[in-house]
């Protein structure tokens, strides 16, 4: 969709940002404009006319291009070519009803009904005319690849082929303000006719070439557009936005057909020319086509750079509140740990106390089983406690089934008879000893 129907009008002059050649393919000669447009002006850089380039070589009218081209600085801009009215069948559409985007599958589907060349090939294009019409151009494709090779030959890359109505409706929407009472504007072609083109209420877009004087064709169109009678007929070029600087080498006000190709082709989406080239055929070279790719590539670069950038300083913030959670909570874990150590130590202590306060009981207990053992008439006069032993000494009638009787107690283990020797009284001396099953 155009930007002219989408942008508010307050806000709509900012997109005036381009610049284009327009050539006016005549019967003998090409009429040459080419235009820089800014929001706040319309530059004229050079005009030319190519004279009889039908009967010359393409090499030698291209290279006479090729020097405007040069001299006029716009060597590189896109070519838009206005073919001959004779050539292109013009179709003014009411589409009500129609979204936007269905108005080109709109009118493919009437297409075959809109001109007259039968079955032959044809190339066609179409531009819109306000919210509910569009202006449909429709060429035999021979005659428009004729004309392409044409241009190819001469070394001029042509990007666009349009035709004198969309080239008026586009470039007058390029001005800042219009009349919305409707007008009626006049020209002089190469042909010598009358050129007019006009708007109004009643009619989006007319166009229509007279070889009656100008005051009868003006009357003609005035009656077409509905217009009052006394509406006074404009020249082309007080219609299209004014050139500033414009001398008399650049004015237009006795042709104005190049000047408006020139306009119609430098902001092709703020207000699009039909276009009959088909798209394959097309050939860009304006470093202003690539304004839309590289701000996009530029705000994507943008995008990614500050995400990168986002994502660091995020993660940094993220560490930064990590860093001071963690020495917030440094002192309440050093507390803690040291409580801990505190609370390992107390138990430490208590546990000692509570086996050191059984020592006493566990040497009392072991005491009360040797006497339970050692039963008369066997008796010891030496009793040597340590925590994990005993040492006994002592006399019994039979040394050695003491011993045993220690060793299959559950106080004692490994239980060793140490010395056995006859006593005087008949029994055994001894000395024995064992460890101490003591729980820990």
């Amino acid at each position: 969709m155009p930007l002219e129907l989408t942008l508010p009008t307050q806000i709509r002059w900012l997109a005036r940002f381009g610049a284009a050649v327009g050539v006016e393919v005549g019967p003998a000669n090409l009429e040459i404009a080419a235009v820089r447009v800014r929001p706040n002006r319309v530059q004229v850089l050079g005009r030319t006319t190519i004279r009889d380039y039908a009967s010359r070589p393409a090499a030698e009218w291209g290279a006479e291009y090729a020097r405007f081209a040069q001299g006029a600085g716009a060597g590189h801009l896109d070519v838009t070519a206005l073919l001959p009215r004779r050539e292109v069948i013009v179709r003014q559409l009411a589409l009500p009803g129609v979204a936007p985007g269905d108005m080109e599958g709109a009118i493919r589907l009437q297409l075959d009904s809109l001109h007259p060349f039968g079955e032959d090939e044809i190339a066609w294009g179409w531009s819109p005319a306000g919210r509910n019409s569009a202006l449909v151009g429709i060429v035999r494709r021979s005659v428009m690849e004729r004309y392409l090779r044409l241009f190819t030959e001469a070394g001029i890359p042509v990007s666009r082929f349009t035709f004198s109505a969309a080239a008026m409706h586009a470039a007058v929407r390029l001005k800042n303000s219009s009349s919305s009472d409707g007008y009626v504007a006049l020209g002089e072609t190469q042909a010598g006719t009358i050129e007019a083109y006009g708007e109004s209420a009643a009619r989006p877009a007319y166009s229509a070439v007279f070889e009656a004087p100008a005051e009868r064709a003006a009357a003609l169109a005035i009656s077409e557009l509905r217009l009052p009678p006394e509406t006074a007929p404009l020249r082309l070029d007080q219609a299209l936005p004014r050139a500033e600087g414009a001398g008399a080498d650049k004015d237009f006000s006795r042709n104005a057909l190049p000047y408006a190709t020139a306009l119609a082709g430098a902001c092709p989406r703020l207000a699009p020319a039909a276009n009959l080239l088909p798209q394959e055929l097309r050939t860009f070279r304006s470093r202003t086509a690539l304004f839309p790719t590289l701000a996009l590539a530029g705000a994507l670069m943008v995008c990614v750079a500050g995400y990168t950038a986002w994502s660091q300083i995020s993660e940094r913030r993220y560490l930064d509140q990590i860093e001071a959670e963690i020495a917030r909570l440094q002192p309440m874990q050093q507390r803690a740990g040291n409580f801990d150590r505190e609370t390992a130590s107390g138990l430490a202590r208590v546990q000692f106390l509570d086996q050191y306060r059984n020592r006493t009981r566990a040497d009392l207990d072991t005491l009360k089983t040797l006497t339970r053992l050692i039963e008369a008439p066997a008796w010891t006069n030496t009793i040597d406690l340590t925590r994990d032993s005993v040492r006994l000494q002592g006399e019994a009638p039979q040394a050695a089934a003491l011993w045993k009787i220690l060793d299959g107690s559950h106080v004692f283990a490994s239980s060793s008879l140490d010395y056995n020797q006859p006593a005087a009284g008949g029994g055994e001396t001894f000395i024995i000893r064992g460890n101490r099953e003591v729980a820990k």
